[in-house]
């Protein structure tokens, strides 16, 4: 295991290497001059907006721009934002506790919700609760993450008045409250998503023969169910939702957005409306890095879940 592990991190390095050529040829993309929002306006002189350039390295060829942001990187050194003045990596500090509680109450509701559901489905399958739960999935799944904020915002927010529709709050509690709909929001789709996925390897592993012969020695039916049949059905789902973080992290953007919360996705959505291109790459690689290491961990615990799994 620890040989597997260690050559999935060197396998890490290509990899990055070629995401930060994506990424920064994507945030040059944005349009807007950083110079001339950096000097306030379209007032200002030539000398300036040149003096400007010099500074961050902005009338060099791309290429020696990459070049100087990459050993920047590879030093820790992730930039100075030129709107805020202040690091980078100081402003993902202060925000990414915010997207980390939205990404694991999103999770947090996703598998509450998703795994009683697909199991309830796998040993009700074919009647109305299955059909239901069906319904339910087709629908989650085809709503798009900002359309869901937006129904979840007039249901409990304008008709019921129940949950605050923006911003995060102050306090420990009350900062809970205010990430009830975001979180609800974020995890719609993967809940219908994952219900069905439980409910198929549920109905996979319940025809095997060891549940059979559980099943013929007169074991319990909640044991059979809780104990050997889940621990194999949930192995599909660990490498879902490993896929599915992915899919959290370009959704805290949009949903971050939509609830005016000051995560990464905001900052990610601010930096690129003033071009502030070290704020954009430094916060987008971040997310990617986090990715990447959030999957490699889901592979080892694929042998945790089940033991037949080896990593050679």
């Amino acid at each position: 295991m620890a040989s597997y592990i260690i050559r999935r991190l060197f396998i890490l390095i290509p990899i990055l290497f070629i995401v930060s050529i994506l990424i920064f040829g994507m945030s040059r993309m944005v349009p807007g001059d950083p110079a001339l929002i950096m000097a306030g306006g379209h007032q200002t002189s030539p000398e300036v907006l040149d003096n400007i350039r010099e500074k961050y390295h902005l009338n060099k060829p791309i290429v020696e721009q990459y070049a100087i942001w990459l050993k920047n990187v590879a030093s820790g050194d992730l930039g100075e934002s030129y709107k805020m003045k202040q690091s980078v990596t100081s402003m993902i500090s202060e925000r990414m506790p915010l997207t980390l509680q939205l990404i694991v109450m999103s999770m947090i509701f996703t598998l509450i919700i998703a795994i009683p559901l697909g199991i309830l489905s796998a040993i009700k399958k074919n009647t109305w609760m299955d059909h239901l739960s069906t319904m339910f999935a087709f629908v989650g799944v085809s709503s798009p993450v900002f359309f869901t904020g937006i129904l979840l915002v007039l249901l409990f927010s304008y008709h019921l008045d129940l949950l605050p529709a923006f911003g995060a709050g102050e306090g420990f509690t009350d900062n809970l409250v205010h990430l009830l709909l975001p979180s609800l929001a974020l995890s719609f789709n993967m809940v219908a998503l994952n219900s069905r996925i439980t409910r198929s390897g549920m109905i996979e592993v319940m025809n095997t023969n060891y549940i059979q012969t559980a099943v013929a020695k007169g074991m319990p039916r909640k044991v059979i169910i809780l104990k050997h049949a889940l621990r194999n059905a949930l192995v599909p789902l660990v490498t879902v939702t490993g896929i599915q973080i992915g899919v959290l992290i370009v959704g805290t953007v949009l949903v971050e957005y939509t609830f005016g919360l000051g995560g990464l996705g905001s900052l990610i959505i601010n930096g690129v409306q003033t071009s502030d291109y070290p704020v954009v790459q430094g916060t987008m690689l971040f997310m990617v890095v986090a990715f990447l290491l959030i999957n490699l961990l889901v592979d080892i615990l694929y042998a945790v879940i089940d033991p037949r799994i080896r990593y050679k």
